[in-house]
């Protein structure tokens, strides 16, 4: 007669088992990876919303002041100017007057010129923009560019700066 062998009790879990698991830990980890990516624009909006408070601060300047403040962006960076500030005829582009000194702000915290936190930004319009002392003005808005980034700022008529 046979003896028979006591099953031994079942422990532990299956290849099919440990299989789902690791597709379910594989799915899990894409799906935060892919949530924690950076955003490409991220760095863009967060130059345009410091923008912003630069672009206030020379507001207030101006209206304290009383002299026109000038901003100019280019692909590396931007900066403020102040001067004597005069048009040229047919053309959008103001230029500094020989009767006064350019103060490009060299020394001041809030106004100094900036370097982009990305490059190359492509801004648009590409002109200067003129901050005067007149407490309601024209609305305006800048479009900064990088790669499929878009980011705009725009001015409201009463003075009011949003970033979209």
């Amino acid at each position: 007669m046979r003896q028979a062998f006591p099953r031994a009790a079942e422990c532990g879990f299956s290849l099919i088992e440990l299989m789902v698991v690791m597709v379910i830990v594989g799915i899990a980890t894409a799906a935060i990876s892919l949530s924690v990516a950076p955003d490409p624009a991220q760095d863009l909006r967060r130059d345009a919303r410091e923008l912003v408070q630069h672009l206030a601060v020379a507001q207030n300047e101006v209206r304290i002041d009383g002299r026109v403040i000038a901003w100019q962006a280019n692909a590396d960076g931007y900066g403020f100017a102040r001067g004597t500030w005069q048009g040229v005829a047919g053309s959008a582009i103001p230029v500094v007057s020989t009767a006064g000194a350019l103060d490009t702000f060299g020394r001041d915290d809030e106004l100094r010129p900036r370097q982009w936190r990305v490059t190359p930004v492509e801004v648009t319009p590409a002109k200067p923009v003129l901050l005067t002392s007149e407490p309601i003005g024209a609305s305006w808005q800048l479009t900064l560019r990088h790669g499929a980034a878009t980011v705009t700022v725009q001015r409201d008529a009463a003075g009011g700066y949003k970033v979209r």
